[in-house]
């Protein structure tokens, strides 16, 4: 009796790829067995990978170790005067929040934070307009950065106070300066890193001037841009605090800085820590929640980021 045929020598079906749903859930994972060509579909995570894998409860989990640091550090110290408590400082700041007092001197120091980096942005803007349109430009603005980027904001604060005298104006040039070589540095690099073969599409396509800047330019460069924007926000959140310290009341309010400094002071050292910690409290909301934000629905979604 003759035997059927045997086929030998042809290729293996390849391991199924995961769909684009099963590659977006983290608590699934697909695995492939080499030794038989198996392929196991869907191995799901236990609870403590599942929550090892919300960036947000790693970050909580973090502030929690330091809080119990800082509450630890200061109950072994047993001196307010020097270093309150954890929990005295959050009395303090609760009490603040409860008063009205804190939220009234973060929005002093906010609204004068929001026309100052406006304003950065804005001229930063026009900064890197001009340096991508010629080389002139660019040489330009190599040599302001090189001039006025070392130079901290701070220290021109005595010569702002000359020119606007004792109100917001002065605060808000010390911002200028802090936000603007940040921005129009980082954006003009990513200008650069443009690949010639997309600039070359968009002028295939007849763009010119604002329109290649606008539908070429700025998307392909917005990783830099952002970072330019985060690093601004952050120069100019800590400048404004500090030139409340020194500058203290502007138009007969004071910021948080000015908050510090009245209850330092008073030794007051609670109140201090309690103005801290909305210093800090402001900055982790904005960013991880606004720039964050922005950078999910733009960067992560156009695939620029892993």
């Amino acid at each position: 009796m003759s035997s059927a045929p045997v086929l030998t020598g042809l290729p293996r079906a390849a391991p199924a790829r995961p769909s684009a749903a099963e590659s977006s859930r983290p608590e699934i994972v697909r695995e492939t067995g080499h030794a038989h060509g198996a392929t196991v579909v869907e191995k799901p995570l236990s609870v403590a990978e599942r929550l090892y894998n919300q960036a947000w409860l790693r970050k909580i989990v973090i502030l929690l170790v330091l809080a119990g640091i800082w509450e630890a550090y200061g109950r072994y110290l047993d001196n307010d005067l020097l270093f309150p408590t954890f929990s005295a400082t959050v009395e303090a700041f609760v009490r603040g929040i409860a008063d009205g007092t804190l939220p009234a001197r973060a929005w002093t120091s906010l609204k004068v934070l929001l026309m100052g980096y406006a304003a950065g942005v804005a001229l930063a803007t026009a900064l890197t307009g001009i340096a991508i349109a010629s080389r002139i430009g660019t040489d330009f603005l190599e040599t302001l950065t090189s001039m006025f980027n070392p130079l901290p904001a701070i220290a021109l604060l005595p010569l702002a106070l000359i020119w606007f005298g004792l109100g917001n104006g002065s605060l808000i040039f010390v911002l200028v300066h802090s936000v603007t070589w940040a921005i129009a540095l980082n954006t003009h690099s990513g200008f650069l890193s443009v690949s010639r073969t997309l600039k070359m599409v968009g002028r295939n396509y007849g763009l010119s001037g604002p329109r290649l800047i606008g539908k070429i330019l700025i998307p392909a460069a917005f990783p830099s841009i952002l970072t330019g924007l985060k690093v601004g926000w952050a120069f100019a959140w800590r400048t404004l605090i500090a030139a409340e310290l020194v500058f203290g009341v502007s138009s007969g309010a004071g910021g948080l800085g000015w908050f510090i400094f009245e209850n330092k002071n008073m030794l007051d050292i609670p109140n201090v820590f309690a103005g801290l910690l909305t210093v800090i409290l402001i900055g982790l909301v904005v960013e991880n929640l606004i720039f964050q934000t922005i950078e999910r629905r733009t960067v992560q979604r156009w695939g620029m980021q892993a």
